[in-house]
């Protein structure tokens, strides 16, 4: 993509961000004036200009204290945001429908428009608290694999989870419940499908305690994971390292065999954010030629766009990245994206299964509407 076309799609998004704040801000502002006709309109402005910068603002060298307030403030609009846009919208095209069919004669009644605001911010109220407190809960998905290469009994079972992205609002809390989740499976493999940090290693809280109960996960034959698109950049040697200190063997473009019974290969992200140094993804044909595919062959590959670069030869990929979604009605987009972009997929008899989870935590916000926070228990035979 030339530099030209980026500018003009950033620009784009730019503007609509702007217009859209503007006009969320105007309908708020009409609704709370006959409720507070004291509000200041100067004081009023500057609030939501901070609501509506704060995401940049995350980005601007600031005091670590101030920088801490940024991304909480960010978080927690952003999901607010999006569905204040959306009542908002409906309830205008509303009230332009009942303009049209001249259901209320005249100007609609200051009463009635006072009820339709009232009504906007008590649905994205509601919305927003479910959110927060689905987000804060973690779902158990079963996947059965049957592949046609022989597996040794007994079958394998195997733990998936993706995106947890520590650092981010409420990922080390909710570490706590994912950690006990995979032990109640009793796995024998646990994978992880990347993006296990949110972009910069030092936004967590607690390394020591996060890596403390990672340790304590159980399994037979280890942890293994893959790099994500957010596990890159100027502290991937720090991320390196934690994953060491919490016993999860990292496979870059690598593989290794479990108990002599499958082959387990980790693909490197092909769109790092801030790169991954020298780690560079390798031409998959390539990569496979050097295996043996006579045993069962699973890949982690963190992007399920990926998926159509693999052949007969792999019996299963597991991929995160789409998080379904993750707020309602963004599913719409990833659907369209992707050929999965959740669940199992099996394109046809000479293409691996597929599985792709909606991840185990949040990004952005930290709410979840319509989508859930899992982990995935596979048993494959």
């Amino acid at each position: 993509m030339s530099i030209s076309r980026i500018l003009i799609m950033f620009t784009l998004m730019i503007i609509i961000y702007c217009g859209s704040h503007f006009y969320i801000a105007q309908r708020l502002y009409q609704w709370l004036n006959p409720l507070l006709p004291v509000i200041n309109i100067k004081i009023y402005i500057v609030i939501f200009l901070i609501l509506a910068s704060s995401l940049f603002l995350g980005f601007v060298p600031l005091p670590s204290g101030i920088k801490l307030i940024i991304k909480f403030i960010s978080a927690y609009w952003l999901g607010i945001f999006l569905y204040l846009l959306i009542f908002t919208a409906a309830a205008d095209v509303i009230m332009l429908f009942v303009k049209l069919i001249k259901i209320i004669p005249g100007p609609i009644p200051q009463k009635i428009l006072f009820y339709k605001g009232l009504i906007v911010v008590i649905l994205t109220a509601c919305t927003a608290c479910y959110g927060l407190f689905n987000a804060s809960q973690i779902k158990l998905v079963s996947y059965n694999i049957q592949t046609a290469k022989p597996v040794l009994q007994p079958e394998i079972k195997i733990a998936l989870i993706s995106d947890l992205h520590l650092g981010s609002i409420n990922s080390e809390k909710n570490l706590i419940k994912i950690v006990r989740r995979i032990n109640e499976i009793e796995p024998d493999i646990v994978c992880i499908a990347g993006d296990i940090f949110n972009d910069d290693f030092n936004s967590l809280r607690n390394p020591s305690k996060a890596a403390e109960l990672l340790r304590s996960i159980n399994s037979t034959f280890g942890v293994y994971a893959c790099l994500g698109n957010h596990d890159g950049g100027e502290t991937l040697n720090e991320m390196k390292h934690f994953l060491e200190q919490s016993n999860i063997k990292l496979l870059n473009d690598d593989y290794v065999i479990i108990d002599n019974r499958l082959v387990l290969i980790g693909r490197l992200d092909s769109s790092p954010i801030g790169g991954f140094g020298n780690l560079k993804r390798q031409n998959t044909a390539k990569l496979m030629d050097s295996i043996n595919t006579e045993l069962p062959v699973i890949v982690m590959d963190h992007n399920p766009s990926k998926i159509n670069q693999y052949g007969k030869e792999t019996d299963l990929i597991v991929s995160g990245h789409t998080h379904k979604g993750q707020l309602f009605p963004a599913r719409l987009i990833t659907r369209a994206i992707f050929d999965v972009d959740y669940g199992y997929y099996k394109k046809d008899n000479d293409s691996p299964h597929v599985i792709v989870t909606s991840g185990a935590g949040t990004w952005g916000t930290p709410m979840r509407v319509g989508t859930n926070n899992e982990v995935v228990s596979i048993i494959f035979k």
